[in-house]
């Protein structure tokens, strides 16, 4: 969740955003400063479409999810992690899946430099979030599905998690389709006036 993060993940939407659906992996998101620009993107939604000449149609607004978003998270999410999924939750993007997130959202700032290079840091930043209230520090944000990633599934490079965010994601695509192009409509040709 800083610039060179933000580089990737827009730079994959711009491909991601052309399927019919998302799944957001937010685990082990240590945090950062970019959870605006994230939750802007994957909460947009197709309102319009370009026909540019010779080229495919695209979404207006640009690199707008065109169906399911679902997010995966974890207990290693933090942070900007923790906000994600909370504001996600609150502008109904999708459901979320996995473990409840550890609950530190309190920004901090550089206070001090000390003689031997280290730095001391203090908290400066709380945050409120609709429907959350103040109830995410210290405690996270509970996911609307839970799915456990027990280490038994993870020596086997098994990802329940990932896999019910799939399911999820794929489930939702069938009650509600991904957003498609309109056909272009006929020619229009004009009367000649006389």
């Amino acid at each position: 969740m800083v610039s060179s993060g933000w580089a990737q993940m827009h730079r994959d939407l711009r491909e991601a955003t052309t399927k019919d659906g998302l799944v957001v992996d937010v685990r082990y998101n240590s945090g950062g400063h970019t959870s605006q620009l994230v939750t802007d993107r994957i909460a947009r939604r197709v309102l319009s479409w370009d026909y540019p000449r010779h080229e495919r149609p695209g979404t207006y607004p640009a690199f707008a999810p065109r169906g399911a978003v679902v997010l995966v998270t974890n207990q290693e999410a933090g942070s900007d992690g923790d906000i994600v999924n909370a504001v996600s939750r609150a502008l109904e993007v999708g459901p979320i899946i996995g473990t409840r997130t550890w609950g530190g959202v309190i920004g901090i700032d550089g206070r001090y430099d000390l003689v031997d290079g280290t730095g001391v840091t203090q908290p400066k930043y709380a945050s409120w979030f609709e429907g959350e209230d103040w109830a995410i520090e210290n405690y996270g944000v509970e996911p609307d599905i839970e799915v456990p990633l027990p280490p038994s599934a993870w020596v086997a490079g098994e990802d329940p998690q990932l896999a019910r965010g799939v399911t999820e994601a794929l489930a939702l695509l069938e009650k509600t389709p991904a957003a498609v192009a309109p056909p272009l409509p006929a020619p229009r040709f004009g009367t000649p006036r006389g």
